[in-house]
């Protein structure tokens, strides 16, 4: 395939990428901001104005994504575009509708699930020590990868092309990536659970003594006791509550639910239960 592109209109692509979200609607979601982002690439391609207008017509279908999967199928389809004939156009339409799913996915696994808990835990642990090193880092962090990943996956979706789908159909390389992504997800999660949130109990149980049965020489401390048996267990018990919660209502309660759970906290803790 021919590169008709420059650098120049690939660096547009990355500039307009960044602004996409700014005219999401309930519509179209992200169409109108794909047609904006991919108008440069159009109007390169289309001399004559009906052709062109028909193709930004086109783009302004439903469409939404991740915004680093965002930046693949926007590479992707203005080679398509330079490279199809009139009969195929519609086809770029069914391709923008396959992979915006699972770069979606992929793009929440390795960015939303995997790097920003990462690097939160690791600016949240800096932060709470009195650092202002911790905000700071993350920032830098997130956007050396976030903005990083935006820009390779422009020039290197265009330059691949249609070849980045036949590798893919060949190797499954995108559920590959996921899968890989979803478990190192949990894995952080699961190391959250135990070192972020913090549920103890104070409660303690006072026995009689064997030999004097008297109560309250032998005192077990209910904590402790848990600690042997599963240490952090209260805490995974509070967050698959709120999880299955969340997940019940569809997250749709999620700012009740936050204010309950300062109330709970409160009350528990003035009963000396927490």
């Amino acid at each position: 395939m021919e590169q008709k592109l420059t650098k120049r209109d690939l660096w547009k692509l990355f500039m307009r990428l960044n602004t996409m979200r700014i005219t999401l609607n309930y519509e179209t979601l992200q169409g109108v901001g794909f047609m904006r982002a991919i108008a440069p690439v159009l109007e390169k391609t289309y001399t004559d104005k009906e052709e062109l207008s028909d193709a930004m017509r086109r783009h302004t279908q439903f469409y939404n994504s991740h915004v680093n999967g965002d930046a693949v199928i926007l590479a992707v389809t203005a080679a398509m575009e330079e490279s199809t004939g009139p009969d195929e156009k519609e086809g770029i339409n069914s391709l923008k509708t396959g992979l915006m799913g699972p770069l979606a996915g992929l793009g929440d696994s390795l960015i939303k699930f995997t790097w920003v808990p990462i690097i939160g835990s690791i600016g949240a642990s800096l932060a709470f020590s009195g650092s202002i090193i911790g905000p700071i880092l993350m920032f830098i962090l997130y956007n050396i990868v976030n903005i990083g990943l935006r820009y390779y996956a422009i020039v290197y979706g265009y330059k691949k092309g249609i070849g980045f789908l036949n590798d893919n159909q060949e190797s499954n390389l995108i559920q590959r990536i996921s899968t890989m992504a979803n478990v190192v997800g949990l894995m952080v999660v699961g190391a959250l659970i135990s070192t972020i949130i913090k549920v103890q109990t104070p409660l303690e149980i006072s026995t009689g003594s064997s030999v004097t049965g008297e109560v309250g020489e032998n005192v077990i401390a209910i904590q402790e006791m848990l600690d042997q048996i599963m240490p952090s267990v209260l805490s995974l018990a509070v967050t698959i509550t709120v999880y299955h919660v969340l997940k019940k209502t569809k997250g749709s309660h999620a700012a009740m639910i936050i204010v309950i759970m300062m109330l709970l906290t409160i009350a528990l803790t003035y009963f000396g239960i927490l």
